[in-house]
């Protein structure tokens, strides 16, 4: 398994679709200017157009464009957008100036599209912004946070998120071991009470975020509450007195010009999780589509060869650890639901003899289309486990309950390494959710898409699967 070793710089879930704005008005702005001076749109544009879309890109990447937009740099940000069409416009005019190519494109089209370009590149970050500042000044979408550790720097995170209620979150207070009588007055009423009681907070849904602003000399304290934390679905920051890149794993994150390090945090949030879920409906819902035959053969198969229903609906741990019914085939001659499912063996005898085949090739599973449908699960995540199971091995796997950061999946990043199906070893399912762990950390659209090809060439299948 590759790890990162650096630290990753990510946005506030809005960067895919910037991008994806910017290069559709890069589009629509071309061909709506060729149709309207030229009466229509040729191979010449469509070669200017594609030109022009790498070398955008490839400036607005090295330029940060589509970084997070730090308070006070909106004013910059639209300067960088003038800045990043006129490089990329002057590149391509200067390419067709050198390979004699002009005469085969209209200056007024050129024109056009530079000028409707910036327009709409600059028009929809401003109707973006004033929303955005509406939805604030209304409460909406607005994130209670809380900070462990009244310390300089966890006042100065305070500060800041009070000196800008555009980045939308609201600090309810502190927490702190120490006594009321050594912080200065005015923060003495904003203490909730010590490093302890955050741990009851976060398992609570009263605040959506942790940071942790304690001095590095209290590096024990910090690994305390980190272990602690680890039992919740809390997003937890460390906000370091030095920012130490090489040294620590986790992405990179800001409030305003604090910067924070994610220890825990969902990699799905804002637009990336309507992203996911897109994803989801579309391929599900042509996944079902597809292997309906398939569905109606081995549910008609199940139910000639052993006495039950075809589907069944097992409980598992879902997102945020949530209870969710999920569908399999039976494939056993039993129906396990109960707090103590034990897990199946080689030779297990409750297993039928289709059930073997279909658990081998895990098309018992296929049924679970529905619950991404439903929402209750992704096409790619970790995988599901029973509840007993789950109570099992969370005081025993550290950092066990963080795979619940996400939806559970189909198929998985640890599924397709080799670690799927029985875990008669503690240092099995270490190894599992080590998997997971480092899928939910580096999580992107596009490692789904490998996830789900590599599955398709693998198979589910694996030499633990019974």
């Amino acid at each position: 398994m590759n790890k990162s070793s650096t630290l990753e710089v990510t946005g506030n879930g809005f960067a895919f679709l910037h991008r994806l704005l910017d290069l559709c008005i890069l589009i629509l702005v071309l061909v709506i200017s060729s149709e309207f001076y030229r009466r229509g749109f040729d191979k010449n544009d469509l070669l200017l157009l594609l030109s022009q879309i790498v070398v955008f890109s490839y400036i607005a990447e090295a330029l940060d464009l589509y970084r997070f937009w730090r308070v006070g740099r909106f004013g910059k940000m639209l300067w960088l957008v003038l800045i990043i069409l006129s490089i990329s416009f002057a590149l391509m005019l200067s390419v067709l100036f050198l390979f004699k190519s002009g005469a085969d494109y209209s200056r007024v089209v050129i024109g056009l599209w530079f000028v409707g370009s910036a327009t709409l590149m600059l028009g929809w970050r401003l109707v973006y912004r004033a929303v955005r500042k509406i939805q604030l000044e209304n409460g909406i979408n607005l994130q209670r946070v809380a900070i462990v550790g009244l310390t300089p720097r966890g006042i100065e995170l305070y500060q800041e998120i009070k000196t800008h209620p555009e980045l939308g979150f609201e600090c309810i207070g502190f927490f702190d071991d120490r006594e009321p009588d050594r912080f200065p007055q005015e923060f003495r009423a904003l203490l909730l009470g010590t490093v302890n009681d955050s741990v009851i907070t976060a398992q609570s849904s009263i605040i959506s975020r942790l940071y942790i602003c304690l001095p590095l000399s209290a590096d024990r304290r910090i690994q305390q509450i980190v272990q602690q934390l680890g039992d919740t679905t809390l997003n937890v920051y460390l906000v370091p007195e030095l920012l130490i890149i090489n040294m620590m794993h986790g992405r990179l994150s800001n409030v305003g010009d604090i910067d924070a390090i994610s220890v825990f945090e969902s990699p799905h949030y804002g637009v990336q999780t309507y992203l996911k879920r897109s994803f989801d409906i579309l391929f599900s819902a042509c996944a079902l589509l597809l292997l309906s035959p398939l569905l109606l053969l081995i549910g008609l198969a199940v139910r000639l060869t052993s006495k039950g229903p075809a589907i069944f609906k097992q409980d598992r741990y879902g997102l945020d650890g949530k209870q969710i019914g999920v569908y399999k085939f039976r494939s056993m001659k039993v129906l396990e639901n109960s707090d103590n499912v034990v897990q199946a063996t080689k030779g297990d005898q409750r297993i039928t003899a289709l059930g073997a085949f279909l658990r081998r090739t895990s098309l018992d599973e296929l049924p679970q289309f529905f619950n991404v449908l439903r929402g209750e699960m992704s096409v790619v995540g970790p995988r599901p486990h029973a509840v007993a199971h789950n109570e099992h091995y969370r005081n025993r796997v550290a950092f066990y309950m963080l795979r619940h950061k996400v939806k559970p999946g189909i198929t998985g990043w640890a599924q397709i390494n080799g670690w799927r199906g029985e875990t008669d070893t503690l240092d099995k399912m270490e190894k599992r959710v080590e998997f997971d762990l480092h899928y939910i950390r580096n999580w992107s659209l596009w490692w789904d898409v490998k996830i789900i090809i590599k599955t398709l060439f693998k198979g589910f299948g694996g030499k633990n699967v019974y």
